[in-house]
């Protein structure tokens, strides 16, 4: 699993190497969320006020540049 972000960002990026998935969370905020998929590998996290405070994205290899977009890396 590789992390990105230091903590302060509201904004932090996890992939999990082993089911290829990618998590993009924009808001820091813990709150319940509603997912919706808007395609067969992407899952938006709906929190309050309709707004999108997270990303999921399955088989993410296939649709992202990993390398460029996770500069760096920690193995958890």
């Amino acid at each position: 699993m590789y992390i990105m972000g230091n903590g302060r960002d509201k904004m932090n990026i996890i992939y999990n190497d082993k089911s290829d998935l990618l998590y993009i969370r924009l808001d820091d905020k813990k709150q319940e969320v509603v997912n919706r998929r808007v395609s067969e590998d992407i899952v938006l996290d709906i929190g309050r006020d309709e707004k999108v405070v997270g990303i999921e994205i399955l088989d993410a290899s296939k649709h992202v540049n990993l390398k460029s977009l996770l500069p760096i890396s920690y193995k958890v």
